[in-house]
């Protein structure tokens, strides 16, 4: 079986490589491929990759290559994972909402939208070169943000092999099982939503409801990444929340400590990515891998230990980062992907979360509608769980922010500014029609590179 990485230059992708080699067996994966289209960063953090992976499994064909037929023809599985404009777009992404005291964010928003006027077009080009070229039978699985509007979009284009995935509200089930001191396996979730706008109205230890236990322990709103939200909040949800929803209960306090701040995440991470690449381009990444494993988690640490900290005040709890290539983790996205390969291939059924088509999962929805849903995995494809019950207040953000969704597809299938505005104008966090109008002159200006056709 062969699984391709579209964007295998990342600086996560030995994450990736780790999770993948360590199922390789189990799931009969024999050929892996990290394409990229930037070379520096495939000869540096796609050749950790290929360490990570032969030091795990040194049987595993691991290939890097810039030619994306390579990576395509004949892959099973395919993983995109890709950042149009890089870090630098991200950053004017951000700094133009700020300056109209709009949340800056590359997935949440206008920035968001940004982001996806950028990154649809050209996954839109590789979904076409699959389609051409690739088994019919291939699965693709997207983390590429903004996941909820790319995953519309792409689905809206009829890439109905396409699966949006994330790693945040698995991450959150897995800290539960650490604060029991239980198995990852052991603790199970019901999550509906949109992706980073999602809820657990329902999380189980070994099939033994736990929600109102979660809800009143003190240690979830500081071991957790409940840790941004009062617990007085989330008990009047009644949801465990996703890390996101931050920026939609505490949109002033956002925006107020990102400017406080001085620095935006977008800038925080291209500056550790600058240092990180730098100096790692004057080693020898096969050589010396070691010590180049050493740079890297220096790095990477202060990435991590920044998560969020700007933008919510609350510093990061994590412990001192370190890439242990040998310990068993939960794979991140990769893991998200592995299990839904892992119920296909061996046919027997799992429970997981996918940003899928609704088809009647969330009743005020749409079919057709994108959400990020609690679904079983079986041999025959998956199926989502029927949410029964969710409360006025909760409904109502989800169903604004699917129509920002469904209008943002439509701006950008149809390159219409108008569709634009609408979209931008309706969202909650920006809800203006003077603004929105403003924001999508300055941003389809300053994505002039990238798109074209707009009306």
């Amino acid at each position: 079986m062969k699984i391709s990485v579209i964007g295998g230059g990342g600086v996560r992708s030995m994450f990736l490589a780790k999770s993948l080699v360590q199922n390789a067996k189990r799931l009969g994966i024999s050929h892996i491929v990290f394409m990229d289209n930037n070379k520096k960063k495939l000869d540096i953090y796609g050749k950790m990759a290929k360490e990570v992976a032969k030091r795990i499994d040194s049987t595993v064909h691991f290939e890097l290559t810039i030619d994306p037929l390579k990576a395509i023809q004949d892959a099973n599985y395919i993983i995109t994972t890709i950042r149009v404009g890089e870090d630098d777009m991200r950053i004017k992404d951000e700094r133009i909402a700020l300056s109209h005291n709009i949340l800056g964010q590359e997935t949440t928003g206008a920035a968001g939208f940004s982001f996806a006027m950028r990154s649809v077009p050209v996954l839109a080009k590789y979904c076409e070169m699959i389609r051409k070229y690739g088994r019919k039978d291939v699965k693709v699985f997207n983390f590429t943000n903004p996941a909820g509007v790319v995953s519309q979009t792409l689905r809206d284009m009829g890439f109905d092999f396409t699966f949006g995935i994330c790693d945040a509200p698995s991450g959150l089930l897995h800290s539960f099982a650490k604060l029991y001191g239980v198995g990852e396996n052991e603790i199970t979730g019901e999550c509906y939503g949109l992706n980073h706008l999602s809820f657990f109205n329902s999380i189980k230890l070994n099939n033994k409801e736990i929600m109102p236990d979660l809800l009143q322990d003190d240690r979830v709103y500081i071991e957790t990444d409940m840790r941004f939200f009062d617990k007085k909040l989330a008990q009047h949800v009644g949801c465990i929340l996703n890390e996101y929803l931050y920026y939609f209960y505490y949109r002033e306090e956002a925006v107020s400590n990102i400017l406080s701040a001085g620095v935006t995440r977008g800038e925080v991470i291209r500056d550790i990515n600058i240092h990180m690449t730098e100096e790692l381009s004057h080693m020898d990444i096969e050589g010396d891998f070691d010590n180049c494993l050493s740079i890297y988690e220096k790095w990477y640490g202060k990435r991590e230990g920044a998560y969020m900290a700007n933008e919510t005040g609350v510093k990061s709890n994590k412990s001192p980062f370190r890439f242990d290539i040998y310990e068993k983790d939960n794979g991140g996205y990769a893991g998200v992907a592995l299990k839904y390969m892992e119920a296909e291939i061996t046919g027997e059924p799992r429970d997981m979360i996918l940003c899928v088509p609704n088809n009647g999962a969330i009743a005020g929805l749409k079919d057709t509608d994108v959400v990020e849903i609690s679904c079983t995995i079986t041999k025959d494809g998956y199926f989502t769980h029927k949410i029964e019950k969710i409360n006025e207040l909760t409904m109502e953000l989800i169903r604004r922010v699917k129509i920002y969704e469904r209008l943002a597809s439509a701006a950008i299938r149809n390159h219409s500014r108008v569709e634009a505005i609408d979209c931008l104008m309706v969202h909650p966090l920006i809800n203006s029609y003077s603004m929105a109008n403003l924001l999508v002159n300055q941003y389809i200006s300053t994505n002039a590179e990238y798109i074209e056709g707009w009306n």
